[in-house]
């Protein structure tokens, strides 16, 4: 079926693939979004605990809207949930900068950076909604550019972060950008699936990080 110029041709076994992707994705996302709020209700600073809220809200959000979207039965309904999907990203993006960019926005331009990144994020989220399939791959490389424009801090955040959480944020960066080539890769099959597991393995590496990250508040 062809809505907007979007189509959605996952056969059966696709589809199953894709909701155990998207199933095991979103039940280790609760129980470490469940475990990491805990951790740091007891042991970190208030922004800091702040700064995990908001990265585990915007890693449970994504991970359910998109197992609703791509499982969602072929109607109108489903562009709708397209542009929440792909809005989401956004959201998923800013808020994984936001426990690292926490930890050190006692400096201006890591703080001015946090204040940027959002912006961005409700501009693309902006975009998605009221201009949804016309610029998809703009979105993707402002995905991208979001993702890797941490580089720009590079500077600051390795006397704000740890050596492991700094490994960490690379590593689950060049997965996530990874899996875009299958995310394009519209002609092979399980194409969706395969994007979905990048997703899901470089969320549980920035996980590792956040973890790591709200470790080192904690010890500091």
């Amino acid at each position: 079926m062809d809505l907007s110029g979007v189509k959605w041709d996952y056969d059966r076994a696709e589809l199953i693939a894709d909701g155990i992707v998207h199933g095991i994705g979103l039940s280790a996302a609760l129980i470490g979004v469940t475990a990491l709020i805990f951790y740091a209700t007891l042991w970190s600073t208030s922004g800091q605990l702040a700064a995990a809220c908001i990265y585990g809200i915007g890693l449970v959000l994504t991970l359910s809207v998109s197992f609703l979207y791509n499982l969602y039965p072929i109607c109108r309904t489903k562009l709708y949930l397209r542009r929440v999907d792909h809005s989401a990203i956004f959201v998923l993006i800013a808020a994984t900068y936001t426990p690292f960019l926490q930890r050190g926005w006692d400096d201006p331009f890591l703080f001015w950076m946090l204040v940027g990144i959002w912006t961005v994020a409700f501009a693309g989220i902006a975009m998605k909604c009221l201009l949804p399939v016309r610029f998809d791959r703009l979105a993707i490389l402002l995905y991208l550019a979001m993702g890797w424009g941490g580089i720009l801090a590079a500077r600051s955040l390795f006397t704000a972060l740890s050596t492991t959480t700094l490994v960490l944020i690379i590593v689950g960066g060049v997965i996530y950008s990874t899996g875009i080539v299958f995310h394009v890769w519209d002609r092979l099959r399980y194409q969706n699936a395969i994007w979905h597991g990048f997703v899901v393995a470089g969320s549980a590496v920035h996980y590792s990080a956040v973890v790591t990250c709200i470790s080192g508040a904690t010890s500091s």
